[in-house]
């Protein structure tokens, strides 16, 4: 049985409790949040609530897995501290605010000897799985443009934390940080970042990101993302030498593959793809759980969240100088 303490009672903590609940070999044994009547309202009996970590360390009799659900600003605060305790971590994308922060982490964990997983949950959505499956096998060719679309209304956190892009990092660290991670699993490295955005007084609460990754394998992406819709949605579509691989959310039928094939007597053939609808969360961490177990390496390691870390600060800085941000 695993022990995880829960580090946060918010939105993202709430979905991770969810998971942990349907997992026979995982306990609850906390959940740590200054706002105890909300923690309690998610504890429901099932465990404790605390103040601190210091408090629930000192009282719990064993922790395995530390779970870090707080605003980003947080981030590095607990996953220091639990690597200081020799605890596994899990921790909520974007690893940290910037790029010395994230490296110091991991370097902590490595040298504690402790597992660091870190969030991104695209990686198991059954959706964005089937695209980069097909891609794999060969089924559009070569991929020469990519377009993904992330976005919905400016999210609301504690003490509106969102709003202040020092804390959250905006657009383009908060939210296509899951596009840029996504598209370096399917595509390889990004050389070369040239972003433009929507840069609104604090008071505002709208935002928007239309940014251009140019891979070392000559592939070019625009990674569209927004807080200034209504409702959510997400999209993305590969064109290839081969065919095209097109996907959103808000059809009814999302994925499509659309395969030139020669010799045929019809130019193409579109087949719908619609994988099994699990909890992409519950699967992310079954996968966490299960790579603590047999210690075997991540879907996502600790390593691709930096650099997805690495394309999201360059986007943020192309787009205050206006220029184009080379990655080494």
């Amino acid at each position: 049985m695993v022990s995880v303490l829960v580090i946060g009672a918010g939105t993202m903590g709430a979905t991770h409790i969810d998971a942990y609940k349907e997992m026979d070999d995982v306990r609850i044994v906390g959940i740590v949040d200054q706002a105890l009547e909300r923690a309690q309202n998610l504890a429901k009996g099932i465990c404790p609530v605390f103040q601190s970590l210091d408090e629930a360390v000192n009282l719990l009799e064993s922790i395995d897995v530390i779970d870090v659900s707080v605003p980003t600003p947080l981030h590095k605060e607990y996953v220091m501290k639990a690597a200081e305790l020799g605890t596994d971590v899990i921790c909520e994308k974007p690893l940290a605010k910037n790029l010395e922060d994230a490296k110091e982490m991991i370097d902590v964990c490595n040298k504690k000897g402790v597992r660091l997983f870190v969030g991104h949950v695209v990686r198991f959505f059954p959706e964005y799985r089937e695209a980069k499956r097909l891609i794999d096998e060969g089924e559009i060719g070569m991929v020469g443009i990519a377009r993904t679309f992330r976005g919905g209304v400016f999210p609301r956190g504690y003490n509106n934390w969102y709003q202040d892009v020092e804390k959250s990092g905006g657009v383009s660290l908060d939210l296509i940080i899951h596009d840029f991670d996504y598209l370096r699993w399917v595509l390889g490295d990004v050389e070369r970042v040239y972003a433009k955005g929507l840069r609104t007084l604090p008071t505002v609460q709208k935002d928007y990101n239309l940014v251009t990754l140019r891979f070392k394998n000559g592939a070019i992406a625009h990674v569209e993302g927004s807080w200034a819709h209504q409702g959510f949605r997400t999209a993305f579509e590969f064109s290839g030498t081969e065919g095209i691989i097109d996907f959103d959310s808000s059809k009814a039928a999302p994925v499509t593959l659309v395969a030139n094939k020669q010799n045929e007597t019809f130019s193409g053939v579109a087949v719908p793809k619609s994988p099994m609808r699990h909890n992409p969360y519950f699967l992310e961490l079954r996968h966490f759980m299960d790579c603590l177990k047999s210690g075997e390496t991540p879907i996502v390691t600790a390593e691709d969240a930096y650099k997805a870390l690495e394309i999201s600060l360059a986007a943020y800085e192309s787009i205050k100088t206006g220029k184009a941000v080379t990655i080494q």
